[in-house]
């Protein structure tokens, strides 16, 4: 189309800069907007004394309900050598943008940052011991993330986990159970368990589940009624609406006069790798489990502005469609916007949208979403 690109330069330290400079800002409106509402805040590292008492930096806190929202901690591998490897929380720490980079797991932060590094230019490895990246979600999008994995100049070792890692002269040697992989630096990207260590929640009889999280109710409520949890710590999705939506339902609940329990079905999601992928409502597998019987749509194109472009970038799109009463079970998107896309169709699933409504609904063209009502 006559533009002359110019191959742009990236410098290191300046990302890191902005990000300390913008986390910064994002930190003192928070503080600022706590203390403008009257909460007292006491900086330290919390443990519960009793049902009602919490210590913090050497004072007593005495409360007649408590919340516990301490989130989620990286969580690495348990291998020798695992405290060589930096986790997310620790990659827009390091001191200069590694060379070369293995990232072990196959989650949201696996393929994120794996899109991330290879996008600034490091060669970058990603190990997972499933068979497809992105457990949990509908098996064609993984497939079609995968596939966008490889084409990012990403190397996908699957079906495959750590044995251990070493140092080995400027940079790390990760042995597999099928080989060993070299790079400047390593990344564990296994999951977050809950936060809990140390909180003393057992002294107050409240016992941990599976990866350290607080077992709740629908109204966020522990074992111990007066003592609540919201967000990662539950061990519910680990997105940040959904801490949002349960600390404001507790709020609403406890103080507020109004009892609100939250739902976590139709939540939509979205992974941000390139293109970015997102998805709301039952994967196909999930719906068949689920003993519903099912009716798919799925198309894969390349959009109009590619033609230009000349870009191989392709966008899938999935209905999983109950196939009596013709309602739309889930949405699954990889593709240009595909979270802002799903975003606004979450709207529709969550009212009950039919297929039919789907198909009576204009196109909007030229666009991508318009695929949405337009696949028969």
């Amino acid at each position: 189309m006559g533009w002359d690109v110019t191959p742009g330069r990236h410098d290191w330290p300046t990302l890191i800069a902005a990000k300390d400079k913008e986390i910064g800002r994002l930190s003192d409106a928070y503080l600022a907007n706590l203390r403008k509402a009257g909460a007292v805040i006491h900086d330290g590292r919390a443990r519960l004394l009793d049902p009602h008492t919490v210590e913090v930096a050497g004072q007593r806190v005495t409360a007649g309900t408590i919340l516990i929202a301490t989130g989620g901690a990286p969580h690495r591998p348990e291998v020798p050598g695992a405290e060589l490897m930096i986790s997310s929380d620790e990659a827009f720490h390091l001191p200069a943008m590694p060379a070369s980079l293995v990232i072990v797991g196959g989650g949201y932060i696996g393929v994120e940052f794996a899109h991330i590094f290879a996008g600034l230019g490091a060669q970058v490895t990603l190990v997972h011991r499933r068979e497809r990246v992105l457990p949990g979600f509908d098996d064609d999008l993984r497939a079609v993330v995968e596939d966008g994995l490889v084409r990012a100049g990403i190397r996908v070792i699957a079906g495959d986990e750590p044995h251990g890692v070493e140092r080995t002269g400027d940079g790390l040697a990760l042995a597999l159970g099928s080989t060993t992989i070299t790079a400047s630096a390593v990344m564990a990207a296994t999951g977050r368990w809950a936060n809990t260590a140390g909180l003393g929640l057992a002294d107050v009889g409240i016992t941990v589940g599976e990866r350290g999280a607080i077992p709740v109710d629908a109204w966020s409520r522990t074992a111990v009624p007066h003592i609540y949890a919201v967000g990662d710590v539950t061990g519910h999705a680990a997105l940040t609406p959904v801490a949002i939506r349960e600390g404001h339902a507790f709020a609403d609940s406890v103080f507020g006069g109004k009892p609100t329990s939250v739902p976590h079905e139709l939540v939509p999601t979205a992974v941000f790798c390139l293109p970015a992928a997102a998805s709301v409502g039952l994967s196909e597998p999930a719906a068949v489990a689920r003993g519903h019987a099912v009716t798919v749509y799925a198309t894969r194109f390349k959009p109009m502005r590619h033609a230009l472009t000349g870009r191989d970038e392709r966008t899938f799109i999935k209905l999983v469609v109950e196939t009596g009463t013709r309602r739309v079970l889930g949405l699954h998107m990889v593709g240009d916007d595909a979270p802002e896309i799903v975003q606004a169709a979450a709207i529709a699933l969550t009212m009950g949208a039919t297929k039919d409504d789907f198909d009576r609904t204009f196109a909007l063209h030229p666009t991508v979403a318009e695929e949405l009502v337009l696949m028969r």
